[in-house]
């Protein structure tokens, strides 16, 4: 898309419109968008446009964590939907930077709590392959929105899984990054003990990478930066890696069991490294299961009520990424 427009084969504007098309014909079946930006896009579109490497692209946030200026951040909550932000995160002006164009927030769990797109403030997010199903959490709103070719990008977050439970509900390419990749400024020094890192569902590895190239790199009052990439992420999608060793392992961390479909899926995966010439063990950390969810729990709830108390008692913007107290900052 972003070439296109470069070329002049076709506007920005032109391209937002399309995507307004779409949000309007899918989302009343999927909720997967619950506030919509369309007179800002349109506005940006219209306007000179950062000389970024997704110049004039439709993209869609995550309604947790990023803020963008006059928008409310809800986190899935009904105190905070509408709060508007009085300012963009550091990850949202790298976004705009890019050349991005955003029109919406997509729908997500309250606080990001759990693996699947429910909130009683907006309601059931429903999997564009079929609508009986979750595309996942805390993501999900992200997922169900690119699965269903609404935008080609989204944001989203992770900390326990809310990036790739949802890319492997609704197909797509989910990454987590190595923390302290993306910047978390100015607001935060870190999310959930650095456990949270922000960045995107898409339909490719390298449109993943690209973003990453776009919007990595730490910002004043980082805590802890993630060592510098040796090339860009982009060239590491067309480099050959040379013979690998990569470890696999059907034995779940912390649950009990897998669905037969993701076994058949691992051992695809499996038969395709080999076929590349890779070398395949099986192995895997260990991992005390009861002692990690313990120590999980206990820093999520600490981290859920101090957004609840800020919620409580703050008549500023937006949940989460305002919270004024050091005690909830890290660094």
């Amino acid at each position: 898309m972003a070439e296109l427009v470069r070329t002049k084969q076709i506007t920005a504007g032109e391209l937002v419109q399309e995507a307004i098309i779409r949000i309007e014909k899918h989302n009343p079946r999927l909720n997967a968008v619950i506030h919509t930006m369309f007179d800002q896009a349109l506005t940006a579109a219209q306007g000179p446009l950062p000389d970024g490497p997704f110049q004039g692209v439709p993209f869609l946030l995550k309604d947790l964590i990023s803020t963008y200026a006059g928008v409310p951040t809800s986190c899935g909550n009904r105190l905070l939907k509408n709060l508007p932000a009085d300012h963009d995160s550091e990850l949202v002006r790298r976004l705009k930077a890019a050349g991005l164009v955003v029109l919406g927030k997509t729908n997500t769990p309250e606080f990001g709590l759990v693996p699947f797109t429910e909130p009683e403030a907006f309601g059931v997010t429903r999997n564009p392959w079929d609508l009986s199903r979750s595309p996942g959490g805390s993501s999900g709103g992200s997922a169900a929105a690119v699965a269903a070719r609404m935008t080609p990008m989204a944001s989203g977050g992770d900390g326990g899984g809310s990036i790739r439970i949802p890319a492997s509900c609704c197909g797509l390419f989910g990454l987590k990054p190595t923390r302290g990749r993306n910047p978390t400024g100015p607001d935060f020094g870190e999310f959930w003990r650095g456990f949270v890192v922000e960045h995107a569902l898409t339909r490719s590895v390298r449109d993943s990478a690209a973003l990453l190239d776009a919007t990595a790199g730490d910002d004043i009052g980082a805590p802890y930066p993630a060592p510098p990439p040796n090339r860009p992420f982009l060239e590491e999608v067309t480099t050959e890696p040379g013979r690998l060793r990569v470890a696999f392992t059907a034995t779940p961390f912390l649950g009990h069991e897998v669905h037969n479909d993701c076994l058949m899926g691992l051992q695809a995966a499996i038969e395709i490294l080999k076929q590349l010439g890779h070398e395949v063990v099986e192995d895997a950390p260990q991992i005390d299961r009861e002692i990690f969810g313990v120590d999980f729990l206990t820093i999520v709830g600490a981290e859920c009520r101090a957004d609840m108390e800020w919620a409580a008692f703050s008549n500023t913007s937006t949940c989460c990424s305002h919270r004024r107290s050091p005690n909830h900052r890290s660094g």
